[in-house]
């Protein structure tokens, strides 16, 4: 075996123990009334999914600009990879956040500045992969989608600071106070799903560099 099997190994068994490790803790270990969150141990996904989203399309601008920068192909298959995860998990933060809103408000959806936002985000994300389908030319694609990464990525801030821009939001502000063991489970959460971030791109990439050698 040699030594980029083996971290990856090693990787993959690291992943599952941090994450395998905080699901456990969100089942058996969270306090039973800390902050009367007992019935919301869904915001230990939701949150970890939102800020790995965020993450997702940061890498895609910093890519789409290196693309526009460099020219280089490498930089518009991480841009991709990474919006493909991001979407993913876009999707899973509207549909936890949904489940948290039915809990806390009694419906689902209630048009709520962040569900709304984030919803807009999600629409962008989505046209950046159906746009990038629709182009047939290589360096068009890259490059118009390049543009389309670094602008669409203005919905993240605006996104993430609805709940100042609009006073009337339900959304729980982020400096709401947690039960200390709470914040170190949810900070395991978090580095569990960004590690699962790492491995999905990884995996992404390796196969788009496959795909390449057998197209040869």
């Amino acid at each position: 075996m040699d030594k980029k099997n083996l971290l990856q190994i090693v990787g993959l068994v690291i992943l599952y123990l941090v994450v395998g490790s905080g699901i456990y803790a969100i089942l058996y270990i969270l306090p039973e009334n800390a902050a009367g969150f007992t019935e919301y141990r869904i915001l230990f996904f939701h949150l970890p999914c939102s800020i790995v989203s965020y993450v997702s399309f940061t890498v895609t601008l910093l890519a789409s600009v290196f693309y526009l920068w460099k020219r280089e192909e490498r930089w518009d298959e991480v841009a991709l990879a990474s919006v493909r995860i991001g979407i993913v998990f876009i999707t899973l933060a509207t549909v936890t956040g949904a489940i948290f809103s039915n809990i806390e408000w009694g419906r689902y959806w209630n048009w709520d500045p962040k569900q709304t936002t984030t919803l807009i985000l999600w629409f962008v994300y989505a046209a950046y992969l159906t746009l990038r389908s629709s182009i047939e030319n290589p360096e068009a694609r890259a490059r118009i989608a390049s543009i389309l990464g670094i602008f669409g990525y203005f919905t993240i801030p605006l996104t993430y600071f609805s709940t100042k821009i609009w006073a009337s939001s339900l959304h729980p502000p982020g400096s709401a106070a947690l039960d200390p063991v709470m914040v170190k489970v949810l900070l395991l959460m978090i580095a569990g799903f960004l590690l699962l971030y790492c491995y999905l791109i990884s995996y992404e990439l390796r196969l788009k560099r496959l795909y390449k050698v057998i197209e040869r």
